[in-house]
């Protein structure tokens, strides 16, 4: 079996969801190319959020992007998509024809270094609609990723590398909350875009 073939897909998640890592679906050099544009997107902000009535400024960056104005709401903050750029378009493009799903948006997620993170959380927005499909590409530093069920309480782990795809689906977002844990051990950016479909 030919396990660096990114059609072949490998459930990670033992019961109650479905998470396929496709594995790098990216050349190193694609991977560099795109990193390098998208680290150069000025829409990239700070994210807002606001938590048991505190307003929060995070360190990690963020850019919402997607065919139409689409108003994305999380943790009591509204965002507005941008118009996709040249770059997210081919990406979207390639990772449509390898997850057999179209998506209409994309959250990008800049992460600096490896002190900044994201804590558990499942994105089971309204506006997402039941059992989304959400395509996870990452580029740049390589990332531990964290999925932990919210009944049993057990953890899956994978490291996220440069390049690489995963996809959750099906009763992922019921069952499982996941995360990026901060690490001192990465000094790279990294940059994540979770395609999505906003449901009309």
């Amino acid at each position: 079996m030919d396990l660096f073939n990114p059609e072949i897909e490998r459930n990670i998640l033992p019961y109650d969801g479905t998470a396929f890592y496709y594995g790098t679906v990216l050349k190193s050099a694609e991977a560099q190319h795109y990193f390098e544009k998208l680290m150069q997107d000025d829409n990239f902000k700070n994210d807002e959020v606001i938590i048991f009535g505190k307003h929060i400024v995070t360190k990690r960056k963020i850019a919402w992007y997607g065919d139409n104005e689409f108003l994305y709401t999380y943790s009591n903050t509204t965002k507005q998509a941008h118009p996709w750029t040249p770059e997210l378009l081919e990406l979207k493009q390639k990772v449509e024809e390898i997850t057999g799903t179209s998506f209409n948006s994309c959250l990008l997620n800049l992460y600096h270094d490896g002190d900044e993170g994201l804590s558990w959380h499942s994105d089971n927005e309204e506006p997402l609609g039941k059992n989304p499909v959400i395509a996870s590409l990452s580029l740049g530093a390589e990332r531990k990723f964290m999925f932990k069920h919210k009944t049993t309480k057990e953890t899956v782990s994978i490291i996220l590398e440069n390049g690489s795809l995963l996809v959750m689906k099906d009763a992922t977002q019921t069952h499982w909350a996941h995360q990026l844990p901060k690490s001192k051990k990465v000094k790279r950016a990294r940059i994540n875009m979770t395609f999505r479909t906003i449901v009309r």
